[in-house]
Order: C-alpha cells, then sequence, then structure tokens
C-alpha cells in the first residue's frame, strides 16, 4: 500500500491512496456522496488488490483531503466529478481502469463510461440507480453543526445506520471509528456535508445507459432501504449485457459479511 498523495488534477487538488502492483489491471473505486476513500475500507481495498488488481481510492471534491467548495455552492457537476477521474488516471499513469462507482457515483461512472469509453475497462455500478424508480424513504437524523466534530461522528453513524436499513451487517463500533478517523482528515466537514447534494446531475453528454459498451456489473443490497432490488433490476435491463448480483441481507452499504462474495464477482468482471 502506498501513503496518501496528492495531485494537480483539472485545477484542483485530489488526495489519493493505491494499494497493489501497478503493472496489474487498475480498479478506479469511486465513492457516494459526503464520502471519502476511507469508506472503501482499507482491507477491502487489499482483498482486491490481493486478487492481483491494482487498486485506486480517491477523495473526491469536497470530501478528506482534497479541495473543497463553498459550502452550498459547489459550482461543478458529475460531468466534472467524472474529468476529476480521468485526470486522476492520468496523473498515475493508468490507460484504462476498472471503474467502479457508489451509490452517487453510480452517475460519476456512467459519465465515465458514456464519455470516456477510452478509459473504462469495466463497469461496476454499487448501491445505485437509473433514477426512474421512486427512491426508498430511510429516516435520517437532523443535520449537525459542523464545527462541533463529535456531533458529527454521532450524525454520520445514525445515518449510516438508516442506510443500513433492516440489514444485520450493520457494525456501530466499525462505522464510528471511521467516522471519527474520516472527520478528523477532512478539510472542510461542512462542505462534505451539503456539497454533493447541491451539485448539478446532469448525465452523459454522448448517450445514456444504454449506450455502455463495456463489461458492466450491478450490485445491490436485498435490504437497501434507499433504492431496493428493483433499482438494481432496472439497472441490468438498461445496460446491455449487464449482470446483477444481489447482496444477501445488505442495505445501501458492502459491508465486511458480503466481501468475498463484492470482491469475486468483481475480480471475474475484470479479469484479464
Amino acid at each position: 500500500m502506498n501513503s496518501e498523495t496528492c495531485y494537480d488534477v483539472n485545477g484542483i487538488t485530489l488526495c489519493a491512496q493505491t494499494f497493489g502492483d501497478p503493472a496489474d489491471p487498475a480498479v478506479l473505486l469511486i465513492h457516494g456522496a459526503s464520502a471519502s476513500m476511507l469508506w472503501w475500507e482499507e482491507e477491502l481495498c487489499r482483498r482486491i488488490a490481493g486478487e492481483g488488481r491494482y487498486v485506486i481510492r480517491y477523495d473526491q471534491r469536497d470530501t478528506g483531503r482534497s479541495t473543497t467548495f463553498p459550502v452550498g455552492e459547489p459550482g461543478y457537476g458529475l460531468r466534472d466529478l467524472a474529468a476529476d477521474a480521468v485526470g486522476l488516471l492520468d496523473a498515475l499513469g493508468v490507460d484504462r481502469a476498472h471503474v467502479v462507482g457508489r451509490s452517487m457515483s453510480g452517475g460519476v461512472a456512467l459519465v465515465l463510461a458514456v464519455d470516456h469509453p477510452g478509459r473504462v475497462a469495466s463497469l461496476t455500478l454499487v448501491s445505485t440507480t437509473t433514477g426512474e424508480l421512486p427512491m426508498g424513504e430511510p429516516v435520517f437524523p437532523d443535520e449537525p453543526d459542523p464545527a462541533d466534530h463529535a456531533a458529527v461522528v454521532e450524525y454520520v453513524v445514525a445515518a449510516t445506520r438508516a442506510y443500513a436499513g433492516a440489514s444485520p451487517h450493520f457494525d456501530e463500533d466499525a462505522v464510528r471509528a471511521l467516522a471519527t478517523a474520516d472527520i478528523a482528515r477532512s478539510s472542510d466537514i461542512a462542505a462534505s456535508l451539503v456539497n454533493h447534494f447541491a451539485q448539478d446531475f446532469s448525465g452523459p453528454e454522448h448517450g445514456g445507459f444504454a449506450d455502455v459498451r463495456v463489461p458492466t456489473l450491478v450490485v445491490q443490497g436485498e435490504l437497501d432501504p434507499a433504492f431496493p432490488p428493483a433499482h438494481g433490476e432496472a439497472l441490468r435491463d438498461a445496460i446491455p449485457g449487464a449482470r446483477l448480483v444481489v447482496l444477501p441481507q445488505s442495505g445501501h452499504d458492502v459491508a465486511p459479511p458480503v466481501w468475498d462474495l463484492f470482491v469475486g464477482a468483481l475480480t471475474e468482471l475484470s479479469a484479464p
């Protein structure tokens, strides 16, 4: 594993970390709204790398140690986040990557696959949606004062619990430890809490789901309260040749009890 490194990309700074051998097929992990790269757990990244993959995780804009923008006025959209991913691949000397987009960043991954097809070897969409079906309604806590770090930690724990729904995989102690570490290294917690939800959500310029031309895996939690399994089925049906894997007893997350299933499916998809 390499230590965190910051790169100048598209006029901003992105902080990233890699695992494994750069000569192996690259897997680019892109997390969802408000989530830094830490939410792709280090042990999960190591497991993927252990299958002969070069794993890249990074802080998107307004998360972790990457560049932040005025609270409530991000001034960017999904297309910019996709361009950031391309710029990061350039900085790392990676021509093509197996792109994994989670939750909100399913949209980022879609833009990459459609508008930057030469950079995408395969596509994996995790806990996300086509946007055409009704979203579930998890009950979330009230947003905390960003200056009160302890309150922000408890907010993140409660929100993650809500996203877990009825899943027995939710581990409060592990989530609290991860939230504490994430908030301690965040450049601007207020921006992290707000800005991804305030961005422009315009999709690809050159098409949509039907225009994806790379092998695609859809991963959906059986008990996801935000995007129930029908969302995964709709994604599978919208993308030519896509395969659906349902994570048993899982909510919106990818928890350790299903890592073997997730890593196995991703390894099969990304085989040279």
